[in-house]
């Protein structure tokens, strides 16, 4: 095996433990980020909206399917 291989793969493993480190934290802080959008009361407001729409055309989509069927 050559040795630039060698370090080239030394670089990478080095690179690679170094940037998990450095990622814990900025991957808390998105986390962080996305809890407190996730329940944000207006956010909340607004699945359960939407929820509700989506119910409203599933049930009109399940209506005019059947009344083609029969």
């Amino acid at each position: 095996m050559r040795p630039q291989y060698l370090i080239v793969a030394l670089v990478a493993v080095v690179a690679y433990v170094l940037g998990a480190k450095a990622g814990e934290s900025r991957y808390a802080q998105i986390r962080k980020a996305a809890t407190r959008y996730w329940n944000d009361p207006q956010v909340k407001k607004a699945r359960k909206k939407a929820k509700k729409a989506r119910n409203k055309a599933r049930s009109a989509a399940n209506k005019q399917i059947h009344s083609f069927t029969r």
